[in-house]
């Protein structure tokens, strides 16, 4: 399928979503679902964070989603000398009419990858506040709007390595999804070393969707039917994170949001028309794992978070 301006319709969604995991899975090996977890996040209209050691692929997956996406792609390197500017942009004076020309930073494309987030300083890592929560910028007293679809995708390292900045609470909170690559099987890593450089093989690929076609999923997936009875299984997940003594804090209506957001994108990723429990609970460790902190190990992993919820409240 090569990229086209036309939206994409409803009955080639299935055949689409199809050939964008089997593009993905040519480049990513053994790693299916952390790409499905990665698609659902962008259908969702969310911003993904990628935590994990160096060297596993994190940047990898960025430049592949963008590709095979048809986004415009910027990648900014995050440092401890980053500032604001460099990521939204800065006027400089004309001398020839005397006035100032904005130019505008990276964060003016479609997918910006936000590479070791947690290598800049507080400062410089909340100049993306905005621009993830409100689709907009200001800048000098001027609100710009950012382009349609817009997402973050931002790596960062484990927190015990030298030179990070923990994300604060609320900037992780601007993400939907968290997420982790981990190694690849002894199988996955053999095809890794014989095969081809990964950067040529994204460079060599056609766009599979365009943005309007990415925007047709989006608003497909909000379209997606949720009973009354699955709502108040989410309800009943909510009010037991907030009541138990298990987390130092429950969840807020916005991390519900995010959940029914991302369970329906997760659906529509796997051809259903309505979300299921099962769906809920497979994004579960993705949307809660940075939003909850166990009273007992606060180094625990997303997995083992979701599960305490999955097993202390029944599906009605």
């Amino acid at each position: 399928m090569s990229q086209t301006s036309e939206a994409l319709h409803p009955d080639k969604t299935a055949d689409a979503i199809q050939t964008v995991i089997r593009r993905g899975n040519e480049v990513i090996l053994g790693k299916e679902q952390a790409l499905r977890l990665a698609l659902t996040c962008l259908i969702a209209r969310g911003h993904l964070l990628i935590e994990d050691l160096p060297g596993v692929g994190k940047t990898t997956l960025a430049h592949l989603l963008a590709r095979i996406l048809g986004l415009s792609f910027q990648r900014v390197q995050f440092t401890s000398d980053l500032l604001p500017a460099d990521i939204l942009g800065v006027s400089i004076y004309n001398r020839d009419d005397a006035s100032f020309n904005f130019h505008p930073g990276p964060i003016f494309s479609q997918l910006i990858l936000a590479d070791e987030i947690n290598r800049a300083t507080p400062r410089t890592q909340s100049a993306l506040l905005e621009a993830m929560e409100e689709n907009q910028v200001t800048i000098e007293g001027e609100t710009r709007s950012l382009p349609k679809p817009f997402f973050v995708i931002a790596t960062q390292n484990p927190s015990h390595q030298v030179g990070t900045y923990p994300l604060p609470e609320s900037q992780l909170d601007r993400f939907l999804m968290r997420i982790e690559l981990g190694y690849p099987d002894k199988a996955a890593e053999r095809e890794l070393f014989m095969g081809e450089d990964r950067r040529s093989m994204i460079s060599a690929m056609d766009a599979v969707l365009s943005p309007l076609q990415l925007l047709s999923l989006q608003k497909q997936a909000e379209s997606i039917h949720v009973s009354g009875a699955l709502l108040g299984y989410l309800e009943d997940l909510m009010a037991f994170s907030r009541e138990s003594r298990l987390f130092v804090h429950g969840l807020s209506p916005r991390a519900g949001l995010a959940i029914l957001q991302a369970a329906k994108a997760w659906a529509l990723l796997h051809g259903r028309g309505q979300v299921l429990p099962e769906d809920l609970q497979s994004i579960l460790p993705g949307v809660v794992g940075h939003r909850l902190v166990d009273v007992e190990d606060a180094a625990t992993t997303p997995d083992r978070t979701a599960r305490l919820l999955i097993e202390n409240v029944p599906i009605p």
